[in-house]
């Protein structure tokens, strides 16, 4: 079981709003979800369901000293596939564009998504802190997307960050995931690049899905995350706010969850690559000793298969670290 920070604790303890309050969600709705996480979960597959030419529209530039500000929006490429489970609300994906008013790094004109993490609304927040620094001391300009749910996309009925149903964590991700593919594309009309994508916390793990589904080259950098959240909810400080009474109530009452959702679960956690990845993180960095052995032993072992020349070591490390970078 996770540790949880007795200051987290109480700080969760003195918000008495409650996440899920309607439970799951309706049945019809999450079998769509997870039939179409079939083909979500494709790099090959998600990446066709965003073509290159997306509309993207650009509603106001806003001009400063030493950058200018973009607004624009679209709508979300995820409603043309699921519409009757994103809430009107959040139908139009709102973002802002920061860029220098002169670039310093030309021919290269770097940009970087931010997504939001859990609570973040609006654009203040991460243009503030995060954005206007990047651009200031890096050169790197940044779009900041509106979460699903969130600011200006938030449902009229939903109290803060709390969202009403369990499914309501899937259409975000789903959103969020289409939406980052429209945006880099329209990115690489506009000649911007090299490209990346990052969030803190809930935004991170939504950067790493939608990164994962870029077929090109992109700096993915997820901060203060991991590969799943379901331990915050079920172990963490958030386990509070869950109505678990409502939740098991519904799924017991209702023979779909067990009878045909549940037989569409395929937890990554059963999956013996899931399980090295974990074993690996655990015992870094002593578990680099045992990858740095493994990798010669292949590179040794495919020389020898094809007759190549083994390389020397600084060639070899070069190469590791190459394909740790790529892991990443």
């Amino acid at each position: 079981m996770t540790q949880t920070s007795r200051l987290d604790a109480v700080y969760r303890s003195a918000l008495l709003s409650k996440y899920f309050i309607k439970g799951w969600g309706k049945p019809d709705n999450i079998k769509r979800l997870f039939d179409f996480k079939k083909r979500m979960t494709s790099r090959e597959t998600c990446s066709q369901l965003v073509p290159p030419d997306y509309p993207v529209s650009i509603d106001k530039v806003e001009e400063h000293s030493s950058y200018r500000i973009l607004e624009g929006h679209m709508v979300s490429p995820f409603v043309q596939y699921l519409p009757e489970v994103v809430p009107k609300e959040s139908h139009k994906a709102w973002f802002q564009v920061l860029l220098p008013r002169h670039w310093t790094t030309e021919p290269l004109r770097p940009l970087c998504i931010h997504l939001a993490g859990t609570g973040d609304h609006y654009f203040w927040r991460r243009r503030t802190l995060t954005c206007r620094p990047l651009l200031k001391e890096c050169g790197i300009a940044s779009i900041i997307l509106e979460n699903p749910f969130y600011g200006l996309r938030k449902p009229k009925d939903q109290v803060r960050s709390n969202l009403h149903c369990v499914s309501d964590i899937f259409v975000m991700g789903g959103c969020l995931v289409l939406e980052s593919l429209a945006l880099l594309h329209w990115c690489e009309r506009e000649g911007f690049g090299p490209l990346g994508i990052t969030g803190i916390s809930m935004g991170g793990h939504m950067a790493s899905l939608a990164g994962a589904n870029w077929p090109k080259p992109l700096g993915i950098i997820p901060c203060l995350s991991w590969t799943t959240a379901s331990c915050v909810f079920t172990q963490g400080v958030m386990s509070g706010a869950i109505p678990w009474d409502l939740l098991q109530s519904q799924y017991f009452s209702d023979h779909v969850f067990r009878e045909e959702i549940e037989q569409m679960i395929h937890s990554p956690e059963r999956n013996a690559a899931f399980s090295a990845g974990q074993q690996f993180a655990r015992n870094y960095p002593a578990s680099m000793v045992n990858y740095k052995n493994l990798s010669a032993e292949i590179e040794r072992s495919t020389s020898s298969e094809l007759g190549v020349v083994r390389p020397n070591s600084l060639e070899l490390s070069s190469r590791q670290m190459e394909a740790l970078n790529f892991m990443r």
